[in-house]
């Protein structure tokens, strides 16, 4: 269940980072057209700025869910297959801590509850906590900022459950060595 979960959450933020790829090529283009007329649309500048943040951040969670990141491999590839293994899990273990690590900082800066228990008063959360993530808007969209930042929770939660699937499915396997399922096998 773990993996069908992950595997259907990487499926969406690719189809989601290949949409937002697509628009962004669409905006750069529309604002070329634009300049070339002498009427440069500056919020285009940074509404594709702000998707192409977007769409990195989501397909890193599925680049990370399927094991594709760039690695150096010259060590592990003159191992034998349980050395090989045996990294792997470290890996795994390692994009796991980083993630809740991230979960927990995302936690910090957000503040949640205390929003909440100050009845979502941004001027009151400001004043007892000097974070002013709540405040800043973009600089031509008029829109606040933490609302684009929000693909750093998302990508630390959505991380959190790719490296929790991989550490299971390579402790299973590790239990398990003939079982060769990987996550591009997975349904």
């Amino acid at each position: 269940m773990l993996q069908r979960l992950s595997s259907g959450l990487a499926r969406f933020e690719e189809t989601a980072a290949a949409a937002l790829a697509a628009a962004v090529t669409c905006l750069i283009l529309i604002n070329i057209v634009f300049r070339v007329l002498g009427n440069p649309l500056y919020w285009i500048s940074e509404l594709s700025i702000y998707a192409m943040i977007w769409m990195t951040f989501l397909i890193a969670g599925a680049v990370f869910k399927r094991r594709q990141g760039v690695a150096v491999t010259l060590l592990s590839d003159g191992l034998p297959r349980a050395g090989r293994q045996l990294i792997g899990l470290w890996v795994d273990v390692m994009v796991l801590v980083f993630a809740l690590l991230l979960v927990w900082l995302c936690w910090r800066w957000y503040q949640p509850f205390t929003l909440a228990r100050l009845g979502f008063d941004t001027g009151a959360f400001q004043g007892q906590t000097f974070n002013f993530i709540y405040a800043e808007n973009t600089s031509t969209l008029g829109v606040k900022k933490f609302w684009v930042w929000l693909i750093v929770p998302w990508f630390a939660l959505s991380l959190s459950l790719h490296g929790l699937a991989n550490v299971w499915q390579s402790v299973t396997q590790w239990r398990h060595p003939g079982d060769e399922t990987t996550a591009e096998t997975l349904p």
